[in-house]
């Protein structure tokens, strides 16, 4: 079989098919065999020369998602005065890059949907602890410049994430609508409690529009 001289466009053929597939169908009722079907003249063996599994396909989304958007490396070289301000930087180009495509809302749908599979939401555990860390030493840069109170960076990074990325997920704390705004308002007296200001006006608004645009999303 002669070799595919543009890899980089079947990878990105597989990748776009399968999410397509995956919000349509469902990402436990769509097989390899729906991907190969829907990818236009591309064989099975195309599609095992670069994937091993449909799980290997969605590990490759968000690992593209993820690369596409990640707020800590734009955070490195932002034009910020201090800590607090850079940890605000990656705080709100995370929302913004949630819901700023088709696509982005696209791998956030189908990432929130399987947050009921224990073994996607091990993962989904894994990916936060990584983004406390990544979080801790721009919470260590404000501490240091006093910009942010002094405490333990590593347990407010964790908190954080804990309480945005476990208990603001509906697929895990189901609650009603209304609900999920109360406890935006919970977070932010939670940290201002703290004596951490981070989440000011602009950063909460925007939380607010990530989950109404995903709740909308979820009722449609």
């Amino acid at each position: 079989m002669p070799r595919n001289k543009y890899p980089e466009e079947t990878v990105k053929k597989i990748l776009d098919t399968s999410l397509q597939l995956f919000l349509e169908k469902g990402f436990e009722q769509t097989t390899v065999l729906d991907i190969v079907d829907n990818l236009g003249g591309l064989t099975r063996g195309a599609f095992y020369h670069h994937f091993k599994s449909k799980e290997e396909v969605l590990d490759a989304i968000f690992q593209r998602d993820f690369n596409e958007n990640n707020p800590f490396d734009k955070a490195e070289n932002a034009a910020v005065s201090n800590g607090l301000e850079r940890l605000k930087f990656v705080l709100k180009r995370g929302l913004k890059t949630s819901g700023g495509s088709e696509q982005r809302m696209a791998v956030s749908n189908v990432a929130h949907s399987l947050l009921s599979n224990p073994r996607f939401l091990a993962e989904h555990l894994k990916d936060i602890q990584k983004d406390a860390e990544r979080m801790t030493p721009i919470i260590e840069e404000g501490m240091a410049d006093g910009s942010i109170k002094q405490g333990n960076p590593r347990l407010v990074a964790e908190l954080f994430m804990l309480l945005a990325n476990v208990w603001m997920m509906p697929n895990i704390f189901p609650c009603e609508k209304e609900a999920t705004f109360e406890k935006i308002d919970i977070i932010e007296q939670i940290f201002k409690g703290l004596g951490y200001h981070f989440i000011d006006e602009e950063l909460g608004g925007l939380f607010r529009e990530m989950f109404r645009n995903f709740l909308d999303k979820l009722e449609s």
